[in-house]
């Protein structure tokens, strides 16, 4: 046993001292580039000389512009330089599951205006990349269902995804796309990712044949929904015609522009969880997903139930009223 001891303290004592070896240029060049933002991050809590090469702002540019393509758009960019630590407060932000939701302020403190930075990946390739504005000020806005629309009714965008053929050949997309969509609020600097990352579900209508996919971010009662739609073009590839943003609540009902920035505002400031990689993220979202659906049944089921029992109290106080009149009646002769 303290054999086995002195070698695991000679082995930790070999890997702390790895790093220093190599000289730092080689480290910021060649190493760090290569790991992903939650191992870049995972490295710098190490030591406080790797801690000072992880900082590099160019670094976690470059890993915001390779995982998220909108976030090299000149907006974007703009606003990720006014986060507190810039590209690196933006991907800790943002890269997370949507955080656990913060207490309610009274009154709440609600954004005037949200940026969407969406991206949609086939296959690891990026197929659908944009930035959306969003004002939030107006009476219309926050008394409507909250939607936001990032294509208009006439606009389509070519993707390389072909037709499917049979429900199976749908199932195979969960694997296949991945979405993100990050909110930010500029006056705050504050961002969420309110995509699960992965679909939950794929479904192709049997008449048209729309392929329907859906993304679900669970934040408590509350969940966050995508819905991305394609149709079948003149060849054998779909058509994006709709990305969508909507929320709604364990009953079904479809949050209210202000009810949804309040949803927001909590998100913003909730605590997010220990990261993970990619897997993980998708894997816990899905989760979530699964719990919420859960949910949501035993919800319908008492609500039906209950209904149930006042239907069948409503039948009996029917019964008990027409047998006391056709006592009267019978009495009164």
């Amino acid at each position: 046993m303290a054999s086995a001891t002195a070698e695991d303290s000679s082995a930790a004592a070999t890997s702390a001292t790895a790093f220093p070896i190599l000289h730092p240029d080689i480290i910021r060049s060649h190493i760090l580039p290569r790991l992903d933002g939650c191992s870049l991050a995972a490295v710098g809590c190490a030591t406080p000389e790797l801690r000072s090469l992880c900082s590099d702002v160019g670094l976690w540019s470059h890993k915001c512009y390779s995982t998220w393509p909108s976030t090299t758009m000149p907006r974007m960019r703009e606003l990720i330089s006014t986060f507190t630590n810039g590209p690196r407060s933006f991907f800790s932000l943002s890269y997370p599951l949507f955080p656990t939701l913060s207490p309610i302020l009274y009154p709440p403190s609600l954004p005037s205006r949200l940026v969407s930075a969406v991206d949609i990946f086939y296959r690891g390739r990026c197929i659908f990349s944009t930035v959306h504005e969003t004002e939030t000020v107006t009476g219309w806005f926050r008394c409507s269902p909250f939607r936001v629309d990032l294509l208009g009714p006439k606009e389509t965008v070519a993707t390389p995804i072909r037709r499917p053929s049979h429900d199976d050949t749908c199932r195979d997309l969960i694997g296949d796309l991945e979405l993100s969509w990050i909110v930010v609020d500029p006056s705050t600097c504050k961002a969420v990712n309110v995509s699960s990352f992965r679909p939950v579900s794929v479904e192709r209508h049997w008449l048209s044949g729309e392929v329907h996919v859906r993304y679900a971010a669970v934040a408590g009662h509350v969940m966050c929904g995508v819905e991305v739609t394609c149709v079948g073009g003149m060849g054998p590839v779909m058509h994006v015609t709709e990305v969508s943003l909507k929320m709604e609540d364990l009953d079904g009902v479809h949050l209210t522009g202000r009810e949804s920035l309040v949803i927001l505002q909590r998100g913003f400031e909730g605590k997010r969880g220990n990261g993970g990689g990619k897997r993980e993220r998708e894997e816990e979202g899905r989760r979530r997903y699964v719990e919420y659906l859960e949910r949501k049944r035993e919800i319908t089921e008492r609500k039906r139930r209950r209904e149930g029992t006042l239907d069948m109290l409503c039948v009996g106080l029917g019964v008990a009223i027409l047998a006391a009149l056709f006592f009267l009646l019978c009495s009164s002769r």
